[in-house]
């Protein structure tokens, strides 16, 4: 079984990993992993939003599903059963993020905003960042109302990552959706990497709550300037 993923498109004094059901989102065994103290990690407050929070000193908890900082020595992250994990770096300024990516914030256009917010923030250039996506649910597996499926449709546009499906159902690919928005934000092609696997076909290496029709655990995505 993967206990991790280290997607091989970040490189230089960045670490950047996913994980499986072995570590999840258990903030002790990532401290262990990483050898470092739980003050060095930092989470949102998730809830499905599309807001962008720029991470200074301050670790008070805030609601918020997405994470830009330039600090160094600080792991951010976010927590997934099924939505997108998106991990972000921009190589020549140096700034991090992190993006839980679900059918709302893909909705929400939240890894355009996450764009957005490094560039009026830090001064990010699209072609000199790089994204990940980890493991999440995918297309065949991903079963969603028209109402839904419109919504992220609004947002992206048209594209291949939604099929109708019987009965007035689309299947819809979120990871492919938010791979569309962040190449109409200008990222080059040749810096996104996006994980195959989808957590919904492999119950027993990743959490799905579609799957087990309940929230019984979550992984997440993980990145670090060191």
């Amino acid at each position: 079984m993967k206990e991790h993923i280290f997607p091989d498109i970040f490189y230089g004094n960045v670490k950047a990993f996913f994980t499986t059901r072995v570590l999840g989102s258990d903030i002790e065994k990532i401290c262990n992993f990483l050898s470092i103290k739980k003050e060095d990690i930092f989470l949102p407050v998730q809830r499905h939003t599309s807001r962008v929070f720029v991470l200074g000193t301050g670790r008070k908890p805030t609601v918020a599903d997405a994470v830009i900082t330039n600090r160094k020595g600080i792991f951010i992250g976010v927590q997934v059963a099924d939505c997108v994990p998106i991990l972000l770096h921009d190589r020549k300024k140096n700034v991090i993020g992190a993006v839980h990516a679900g059918w709302r914030g893909t909705a929400g256009q939240i890894i355009k905003k996450t764009l957005i917010k490094m560039g009026e923030v830090f001064y990010s250039s699209p072609e000199n960042i790089t994204i990940a996506l980890g493991p999440s649910i995918r297309l065949k597996c991903y079963v969603v109302d028209k109402d839904v499926k419109d919504s992220i449709c609004d947002a992206t546009g048209n594209g291949t990552y939604f099929k109708e499906y019987p009965n007035g159902k689309y299947r819809v690919d979120l990871a492919s959706a938010n791979v569309r928005q962040a190449l109409s934000m200008g990222i080059l092609k040749e810096h996104i990497w996006m994980s195959r696997d989808c957590t919904y076909c492999n119950p027993h290496t990743y959490y799905s709550y579609r799957y087990e029709k309940a929230s019984r655990g979550r992984q997440g995505g993980f990145i670090g300037i060191l």
